[in-house]
């Protein structure tokens, strides 16, 4: 019994241990359940739901995007001679990610004195750009080779730190043209934020001024790149992709390098302007302004030492053919015709003239002081009667005089293709109250007459009134794009009586052969028309203007000489000016019909 019994008892605690051993079993199937159920929904998670981003994070560890400029447009004159192209140069590259930031100050130290780029600079271009894991920044441009070899011997301390091929804009002709070209430059903050729409970014090359700036979108082209895998340490292991970057359209300019040599020559270190046209189509010849700067300087960084030196030698970045200024004597072609056009002075009318037109208590002096006699028009523009065209204005009004000088596109912008244009100033009664608070008066409309007073006048807009007669009586607008379209295309009838082309053709030719514009009136050009003007511009020197044209019997350019407080007379010192212009472009039409 008692084997039974220890049996019994044995038994009965050997099943009581099973049982416990099959609960914790279950307990912890239970639990292994829980938990693989646990990490299978997250893994489903991850991979369903944040599949996609997570992918994109693990591939920016490990890709790049090198991006790629696209090459600038050419610019070319109209016969296809260079203006305006790129080249290769070296620029310097930071790659902001694997840039830490605890060794800024060193690198930052290092690329300064290298580079001569304060280190403010530098960091400010990263800080704008962001902590991009993606693309590089750029800190310097056109590097020189000194540069490039201080940069290899010190590449263990530049980490992140690339020199790299780009294209940077280059003028083969030095500052020939570089009040029309303009120049590029990188863009800033602000132009930025306000074109990020537009597609640009960190880095761009834009169009600063001139033709770079207003046919930006012609000539920027598109950006390409390389999508590249790298290693560890940040080395291209793999390029995985690539877009070529689209290059820019080359643009074709009606400038003619000939005629704006000659033009360049012409004006030489004279504070001012020359332009000249085609007065049947409005296409610009040759633009120049004077003082000018070299556009090649914008390739690499400018330093504060040099934009100080260039705004030394008297806002060279002011383009003073397009510009306003008193017209002077010029003018008085405008207050011819209205004179003719209103009926109020016919093309026969013989008015006296006198040292003197008294208006109110004003004396508006001849320039001879003592009176030319009776004059009609021809011998008026000859002479530049003060006192004969002072009478036209004062007799026909101010209103009318206004209203011509509008028609002839003065008041407002030629249209042409820059965005420094002004459109000067055609005064007015309502400017005048508002600026003055004083009603206009009879000597206002005198002065204006003259081409004096408020009235204010590009060199452009002054070649604009020269192609009126020279064209028949067709009002332009300048353009410098060349293109196949029809002069009527450029072109707009004034609607002038013929008698009164007439008598403003025959009164610019007279100019020359027997009045102020006696310098042109040689026998090696064509026969010249025009007419000359000496402006008032008080505290300085007078200006000294000659606008003509050539052949006088069927013109084909116009050339506007302006000099800026030169002191002399517009025929003596602007007159022999167009005299070089003209020689220069009819030895290079006779020397290429001979070719």
């Amino acid at each position: 019994m008692t084997v039974i019994h220890n049996f019994s008892v044995g038994r009965q605690s050997s099943t009581r241990t099973v049982g416990r051993n099959y609960q914790s079993v279950v307990v912890m199937l239970i639990i292994s359940i829980f938990l693989l159920g646990g990490i299978a929904s997250r893994l489903a998670y991850l991979q369903l739901v944040e599949g996609e981003r997570n992918k994109e994070l693990a591939e920016n560890n490990r890709i790049r995007l090198i991006p790629k400029p696209p090459v600038r447009g050419n610019i070319f004159d109209r016969k296809g001679r260079i203006l305006a192209s790129t080249r290769l140069s070296r620029s310097v590259f930071v790659w902001p990610k694997t840039l830490e930031k605890e060794k800024w100050p060193e690198t930052f130290k290092r690329l300064s004195e290298i580079l001569n780029i304060p280190e403010g600079d530098i960091e400010k271009r990263l800080q704008n750009a962001g902590n991009s894991p993606v693309s590089r920044i750029r800190i310097a441009r056109n590097i020189s080779p000194g540069q490039i070899t201080a940069l290899a011997e010190y590449s263990n301390q530049l980490e992140g730190v690339e020199v790299d091929v780009e294209t940077v804009r280059e003028y083969p002709n030095g500052d020939l043209g570089a009040h029309v070209l303009g120049y590029t430059g990188e863009i800033n903050e602000e132009e930025l934020a306000d074109r990020r729409d537009e597609g640009y970014r960190p880095g761009d090359v834009i169009g600063q001024m001139g033709v770079e700036e207003s046919f930006q979108e012609m000539l920027r082209g598109e950006w390409g790149g390389q999508q590249v895998e790298v290693d560890g340490a940040d080395q291209v292991v793999k390029v995985l992709g690539k877009k070529n970057a689209k290059p820019g359209k080359d643009v074709k300019l009606t400038l003619d390098i000939d005629v704006q040599k000659a033009a360049e020559a012409a004006l030489g270190y004279q504070k001012g302007a020359i332009v000249a046209i085609d007065p049947n189509n409005g296409a610009v010849l040759a633009m120049v302004s004077r003082p000018t700067f070299d556009p090649n300087i914008f390739s690499t960084r400018i330093t504060q030492e040099t934009w100080t030196k260039l705004q030394g030698r008297g806002n060279p970045f002011v383009n003073r053919a397009i510009r306003g200024f008193p017209p002077a004597s010029t003018f008085k072609i405008v207050t011819a015709a209205a004179g003719m056009e209103t009926g109020k002075y016919p093309p026969d009318v013989v008015l006296p003239t006198f040292a003197y037109l008294r208006v109110g208590g004003t004396a508006f002096g001849e320039w001879n002081k003592a009176g030319f006699g009776p004059l009609g028009y021809v011998r008026a523009l000859a002479m530049s009667s003060n006192t004969f065209h002072g009478q036209i204005g004062k007799g026909i009004g101010g209103e009318k005089l206004i209203e011509w000088s509008r028609k002839f596109g003065f008041g407002q912008k030629t249209g042409i293709e820059l965005n420094e244009e002004s459109s000067g100033l055609i005064a007015d009664d309502t400017w005048k109250q508002k600026r003055f608070n004083w009603e206009w008066t009879v000597g206002d409309t005198v002065n204006m007459s003259i081409g004096q007073g408020f009235t204010q006048a590009t060199p452009l807009q002054v070649a604009m009134m020269f192609a009126v007669p020279a064209n028949g009586g067709y009002k332009i607008t300048p353009h410098l794009l060349l293109d196949d379209r029809s002069p009527d295309q450029w072109r707009k009838s004034m609607n002038l009586q013929p008698a009164t082309l007439e008598k403003l053709r025959q009164g610019l030719r007279a100019v020359v052969t027997s009045g102020t514009g006696k310098n042109l009136n040689v026998p090696h050009l064509p026969p010249v028309a025009g007419k000359s003007g000496t402006a008032e511009a008080p505290p300085g020197k007078p200006h000294a203007w000659f606008g003509g044209y050539a052949p006088a019997d069927k013109p084909e350019i116009v050339v506007v000489a302006f000099a800026e407080h030169s002191g002399g007379g517009g025929g003596s010192t602007a007159g022999p000016m167009v005299r070089q212009v003209l020689e220069g472009y009819f030895k290079a039409k006779s020397a290429a019909s001979q070719k």
